[in-house]
C-alpha cells in the first residue's frame, strides 16, 4: 500500500458531500418533507374498509368472462 494512499470516493458521493457542505439543511427538509407524505399515522378501520371494498384481479386481465 502506497505512502499516501486515499480511499476510493466515487463522483456521487463527492457530490453529495459538496451539497450538504453547501446547504447544511438539506437534511432536516428532507425530513420533512417525507413527514408530510409518508410517516402518518394508519387508521385501520378505513384501511380494512378499503381491503373490503378491494375487487380481485382475473389472472389473465385481457380474457373476458365466461357466461
Amino acid at each position: 500500500m502506497p505512502l499516501f494512499w486515499k480511499p476510493y470516493r466515487s463522483d456521487v458521493t463527492q457530490f453529495i458531500d459538496t451539497l450538504k457542505a453547501k446547504k447544511p439543511t438539506l437534511e432536516a427538509e428532507q425530513r420533512a418533507g417525507r413527514a408530510l407524505l409518508w410517516d402518518r399515522a394508519i387508521d385501520r378501520s378505513d384501511q380494512a374498509d378499503w381491503q373490503d371494498a378491494r375487487v380481485r384481479q382475473q389472472p389473465y386481465v385481457y380474457q373476458t368472462r365466461g357466461k
